[in-house]
Order: C-alpha cells, then structure tokens, then sequence
C-alpha cells in the first residue's frame, strides 16, 4: 500500500515536472512568438538527473523502510524536482552545480537508508556531531570565503567548491537537544542545572552566528531551541519568553546593528526608498504581483530582476511564473511534509526519536516561513535558503538528510509508541506552522489579486518595459493619422521611437528607468492593449504568453501642421500655448517649450530630471501661474466693470471652474482649493477654457486631446470627452465682451495681460475668433514667463491670421 501511494505521487511529480520542462523549451517560441528561436534543452539534464535519483531513492526507500510515511518523500522530491528547474530557468550555470550536489545528497541518502537501524545511535554521540559542527562553524571566521566575492564569508572551500557549515549546524543542534533532553524524563524550567549545558552549547553557536552575521540562521536556532524545549517541558511560557527575547533582541538590533535597522526599514516602509536599501523586497512584491493568479509561465516572467532569485528570493521567481496558483500549491506541499512530520513524531517509538521528529518539523517549518514571509512582507528578511528549493548544496544536503532521518522515524516498530501524556504541545505547534503557512497564503494572494494591479503600474516596475520589447505598443497620431510615435523593430527588440520630439513634454514617455509621462501615462491602457481589445484575446494572450495583445493607434485632436508652426512661433522661449476649437473643446495645438527628446532619455534622463528650466515639465497643463489682469474680459463680461471685491472674484472664478482642474486625460496640475482670489494661479489649459466663453456664447467646452481608438473589431471608436460643457456667461454678455476687445480689422478679439511671480514677470494673452467669423470657433491662449508682450501678439496674428485669412 505504502509502495503504490508513494509511487503514484512520485508520478504526479514527475508529470508536473515533465510538462514544466517541455513549457520551458518552448518559452522562447511563445515570447518571441515565432518558432524561429533558439530553444532551451540544458534544463532537460537536471530533469534527467532528478527522474533518476528520484528512482534510485524510491527503489531503496521501498526495499528497506517498508511500511514507511509515503508522503514525505513524493513531497520533499516534487520541491526538488521544482526548485532544480526554475533555478536551472534563472542560471544554467548554477543549475548544474545544483543537478551535482543533488546526486551527492542521493548518495548520502542511500547510504543512510542502509544504515536505517544505527538511527538510535546517535544519541550517543550528541556532543561529538554539535561539537564538530561548531568547529567547522568556527572555522569559517578564520577560513571563511563567500563564493560571490562579497559578502558575509560563511562558507568554506575553494575552487568553485564551497560548503556552508552553518546548513548542516541546524540539523545537529536538533539532534543534540532532541538526544539531550530524551535523556532527562523530567525537565522542569526552574532545572536550570539540566538546561545549562543546552544553554551554553546553543549560546556558543549563536556567538558565530553573530559574530559572522549570519543573523537569519541565528533567528532559526533561537526558534528551534524554544520549540524542542517547549516540547520537552509543556509549557507555553517558554514560547512567551522566546517572543519576548526575540522582541528585544530586534529592538536592540534596530538601534544598534545597521543591517538589522536597515532591514526592519525595508519591511515597515520599502516604498520608502524602492530603489535603495528596499530594492530586494519591492522588486520580490512586483514579481509576487506580476505573476496574478495563474502566473506569467515558466521561462515567461522576469525573476532575474530580483536579486539573488536562485536562493533568497526563488519563492518570488516561482510566483511570478505560476501565479497564486503556483504559490499555494508549494505551500500546500510544504504542508504535507510538516503535517505529516508532526504525525511520525506522534507515532515514534521513544522519546529521543520522538523529540528528533518534531525538532526537523520545527527546523524545516521555520526556516520556509522565514524566506517566503520575508519574500512577500509578512517579516523582515532573513536571508535563508528554502528548503529543498532554492539553490545551496549544503541547503539541499542538509534537507535531504533531514527528510530520511524522518522516513526512517516514520517506519513503524513492533513496539507501541512512546507514551505521551499531553499531545497539547505538538499540536500548537502544529497550529503555529499552520498558521504561519496561511498568513503567507493570504499575503501572497494580497499582492497577487488585490494590489497587483497598482503595482505594476509603478514607474520601477521594469517588467512593463521589457514586455514592451515584445510586444508593439500603439501609436499616437494627430487628427489626421499622421504618427507623432510609433515602435519599430521586430519581437524582442521593439523599440519606441518619438517622429516629433518638439511635442514631449505633451506626450511624455514610456522608458524602462524612467517610467512614463504625458499621454504615454494616461493613454497606456489603450497603447498596451488592455483595453479597447476584446476581452477573450486579452485573456488568450495573458494565458499562452503571459503579455496583452498588441497595442492600439490612438488618434489626437491636434493637427500636426498647426502643432509645427506653434512650436516655431514660440521658439527658444520659455512659456505655453494651446490653441482649441471653442466650441468642440478639441486641442488642435499645445506648445510647452523648453522641450526635451524622449529618444535620448538613456543619455540624458538624469540630466532633464534636475534641470533647472523644467523641460519635463508640461507647462500648457502643469505650469501654475498668478492670474493678474489676464482675465479683464471675462470681468467686463460678468460684471461691467474691473475693481471686484474678493467675493466677487471668488463667485467669477468658481464659476469659470479655475478652483477644479480641468476633465481631460493628460497630466494637470491643480492650485489650492483654500487660496484666495488674488494669490490664485491657474495653468495655461485653465485660462483657455475660461477664455472660451467669449467665442462660444458663454459656454466652457468639454476639452478633449485623446479622439479616437482603432480597434480590432470595430475600426476606429470615438473616445468620450471626460467631462461635460457648461454655461457660465449670459450668451449676449459674452458676445459683447468679445466685440469689446476685437482686434481693429481682424475677425478675432484679444487681450494682454501681465502678472508677477517671485520677481518675475508672466505675460498673458487670450484670444478668440468672433461669432460672425463663419468659420471653426476658436480660442487661443499664449503664457510667457518674459515680460514680452510684442511676441505674444506676433505669435497671436501668426497662428490666428493664418486661420482666419
């Protein structure tokens, strides 16, 4: 029966595997979307290696340890088996190393599988097995290297060949306390004579620990001692005391051990400084959101960009690429291997085996809750491997010897379990592992379902650009489908190209550093595909390839001949100009100069971003100026005169809704609501639509940029204006007040304003075709941060006479 269960689990695993293997061969095909690619086979030899080491072990488990626990192994080897692929997926290198030390763990197992009868033996030498791993501990303080060349030097060896003493410490502390404390029937916490010498042996080990900051191990066995002695002792104080011990412990650290402040300030606050001392934990909780439910695909993410994913981290990469769905399962499968522990510890025919079996449960429970709580925020990192997942050939060792000591535990005796009066203590610590195993369920499925979607619209979420590479994203072209930007390339190397650069600060920029800007900011859902496509093929295309379907051409109301002569006209100068239909609040210009080119952000990008002039900046819709006597026709029109009280001021001005920012789909910026009339300022965009109601008989325009989108199913879709017009003037006030100030022999009124601001003086002018012109009613609005009131009427006749003639 055990034979067949276990051999049926071991199958289900090596399907899984076998398909996640054949998934990874073809990733690249599905990412190129093409079938001419170079196609992955290396990881082929690790799945190999584990198909046969899998088969060794369950031929050998099967013929020496009948009537074994059939879930442990089937669990501990289908981690292996997924842990040795995605590391293998991450780095070739690596994988290999890690495929070698896997057949050295299977030796070893082998050989302990034999050897299965001389398990109660080891008691006898406690103090030989913790001794000696202290020592090789200590070595490395003299000795120690770091295979990365920096770093804590935790590991001894050379030559490509290292072994981390502290990984097999763990497990001989557990056999230590477990033989230890079996030996005493009665331990009481006041028996501080029995405990002294747990306490010093366990004390002198966390001196190294500390000592070579190793301070993730050191948590591990603080937590390993308090759960054997809870055990041993019944009595759930000592869980009180290690908390609290714990707690000052992280208290102290935090004040006075930089590494321990710095990740406690990663964990209570990473969005704090994302690309700092939070770039680990922030790039973890983008790859955990990335991957959504059903995840982005083996081979199909970009786990690489979390650091350290083949250890640390390679929760996160596996999350990435099988979603929540993949998560849980993995927690699932650790939870076997505890549950099922706890049970062979239940079952043991003698206290030492029975305090072994719990102490391995202890071990391999806390230390996964401690990489994948770290992984998704639920505590501060550690820096521990996973268990049988992440890469560590002294990890993995240490596993594998740990999950046959427990097979060999679980194989039943011809005597009666050892009796146990209170099963109290193995069950909260059963409930505790479960409860920890679910906090990190629901924080997974947290970042995955619930916020995944904000975060991955952060501008240090690099994985929107990388996909961009692979997938065409839309192009923005004026009223007449002439392309203002369009991405050019072939799959992979898609690159987005800016035709009219004079126009950036209006359509901004998508950049894999600097983010995105402008109308590449608030039109992204169309340009990336997410929207305006049918539901079904953004389904299909998140399903096979893990990325939208390509993006939509999205048509502006600005004419790229008016937008070309605007930008002439204002030159070298510093200021904004728009030019709107008033009647249709369409925007068939909109200068903000100076200017920048999105195409040499990789050059220049952090030169623009502290640049004094503000080129980023869209001076039309996010420049903030003082009013002054910009708005004098607007006041002739409401009241017929120019001295208005504050009240009145406020009444006109909310009126003309300068105290809401405009409804248009492009970055604005907003004054405070709170400011007085006089302190106001208002952008350009703002003034205009007041402006307005002078040649639309008193009616504010909804404003639109954004016209139309060209869909797959239904050609080109009007885009709704966002807001609604309104009526704020008297039809005939507005008609006279724009008769009032028309420019002697044109068919266009105007007027010039100035204002100050920090010493500087702003010029304003506002402008309009007349209700008698017969043509398309239009407004105009030009802001010069000059004192310059010549240019602005040249720049008012040039484009208006232009029109008009």
């Amino acid at each position: 029966m055990t034979d067949n269960m276990q051999t049926r689990l071991l199958r289900w695993a090596a399907l899984f595997l076998l398909i996640y293997s054949t998934i990874l061969t073809l990733s690249p095909a599905v990412r190129e979307r093409t079938w001419d690619v170079d196609y992955k086979f290396q990881h082929w030899l690790g799945y190999l290696a584990w198909l046969a080491c899998t088969y060794i072990i369950h031929k050998a488990s099967a013929r020496y340890l009948q009537d074994r626990d059939p879930f442990l192994f089937p669990a501990a080897a289908f981690l292996t088996g997924w842990g040795l692929l995605t590391i293998w997926r991450l780095d070739e290198n690596f994988g290999f190393k890690q495929g070698i030390w896997l057949v050295i763990s299977t030796l070893i197992i082998l050989l302990l599988i034999r050897l299965h009868r001389y398990l109660p033996i080891i008691r006898r030498y406690k103090y030989i097995l913790l001794a000696s791993g202290l020592v090789l501990t200590a070595l490395t303080v003299v000795f120690g290297t770091n295979p990365q060349g920096i770093g804590p030097r935790l590991w001894l060896g050379c030559c490509g060949v290292y072994f981390q003493p502290s990984e097999p410490l763990k497990l001989l502390l557990v056999i230590y306390l477990a033989a230890y404390l079996a030996d005493r029937p009665i331990i009481r916490l006041n028996s501080l004579p029995l405990l002294v010498p747990t306490i010093l042996l366990t004390g002198l080990a966390l001196l190294l620990l500390f000592v070579q900051r190793d301070l993730g191990t050191a948590s591990i066995f603080i937590l390993i001692y308090t759960t054997i002695l809870f055990i041993s002792t019944e009595k759930k104080r000592v869980l009180f005391a290690s908390g609290l011990a714990l707690l000052a412990a992280l208290l102290v650290g935090y004040f006075f051990i930089g590494v321990i402040n710095v990740r406690i300030n990663a964990w209570l606050n990473p969005w704090a400084d994302p690309s700092g001392n939070s770039y680990q934990i922030v790039q973890s909780i983008l790859a955990v959101a990335s991957g959504g439910f059903i995840g982005r695909g083996p081979g199909m993410g970009n786990p690489t960009l979390v650091p350290v994913a083949i250890s640390d981290f390679i929760f996160a990469a596996i999350a990435e690429e099988t979603g929540l769905i993949g998560t849980l399962g993995l927690l699932a499968t650790i939870w076997v291997i505890l549950s099922r522990g706890m049970m062979t510890a239940l079952k043991a025919p003698d206290r030492f085996r029975r305090f072994l079996a719990a102490g391995i449960v202890s071990y391999l429970g806390i230390q996964s809750l401690l990489i994948i709580g770290g992984n998704i925020r639920v505590m501060p990192l550690t820096g521990v491997t996973l268990p049988f997942v992440s890469y560590g050939g002294s990890s993995l060792l240490t596993s594998f010897v740990a999950i046959t000591i427990l097979l060999i535990i679980s194989v039943p005796e011809d005597n009666e379990p050892a009796a146990l009066s209170n099963y109290k203590p193995y069950s909260t610590l059963t409930g505790m592992l479960a409860l920890g195993l679910f906090a990190c369920a629901f924080s997974a499925g947290w970042w995955a379902l619930y916020r995944g979607p904000d975060l991955l619209s952060r501008t240090d979420n690099a994985r929107r650009a990388i996909a961009d590479r692979y997938v065409p994203r839309g192009n923005l072209l004026d009223r007449n489908n002439k392309p203002f930007v369009v991405t050019e390339g072939e799959s992979g190397s898609y690159e987005r190209v800016y035709l009219y650069p004079e126009l950036a600060p209006i359509l901004g920029y998508t950049h894999p550093i600097f983010g995105q800007a402008g109308l590449e900011a608030t039109l992204d859902d169309y340009l990336r595909g997410i929207k305006g496509n049918p539901s079904s093929l953004i389904w299909w295309d998140h399903l096979l390839y893990g990325t939208p379907p390509p993006g939509l051409d999205v048509r502006l109301s600005i004419d790229f001949g008016l937008q070309t002569k605007a930008d002439q006209l204002l030159g070298g100068h510093t200021g904004a100009l728009i030019l709107m239909n008033a009647e249709t609040g369409e925007i068939l210009a909109m200068a903000s100069h100076p200017t920048y080119d999105p195409n040499k952000l990789d050059e220049e990008g952090d030169a623009l971003s502290s640049n004094e002039a503000a080129p980023l900046l869209n001076r039309a819709t996010q420049g903030l100026y003082p009013i002054g006597t910009s708005l004098l026709p607007l006041i002739r029109a409401q009241y017929k005169e120019e001295t208005l009280s504050d009240n009145q001021l406020k009444k006109l001005y909310s009126s003309l809704m300068l105290y809401r920012a405009p409804q248009l789909n492009i970055p604005i910026s907003q004054a405070d609501l709170n400011t007085s009339p006089k302190d106001l300022r208002i952008s350009p965009l703002q003034a205009l639509l007041a402006a307005s109601t002078l040649s639309n008989h008193g009616i504010i325009p909804a404003p639109r940029i954004s016209m139309a989108v060209d869909t797959p199913e239904q050609g080109w879709v009007v885009l709704p204006a966002e807001g609604q017009p309104n009526e704020v003037l008297q039809a005939r006030a507005a008609d006279e007040a724009a008769v009032a100030f028309i420019v002697q022999d044109k068919p266009y009124w105007s007027h010039t304003g100035q204002a100050s601001a920090n010493e500087l003086i702003i010029t304003w002018l506002i402008a309009g075709t007349v209700q008698d012109w017969g043509g398309t009613p239009l407004v105009l609005v030009v802001t010069l941060e000059e004192d310059n009131t010549f240019l602005a009427e040249s720049i008012r006749d040039q484009l208006l006479g232009s029109i008009t003639k």
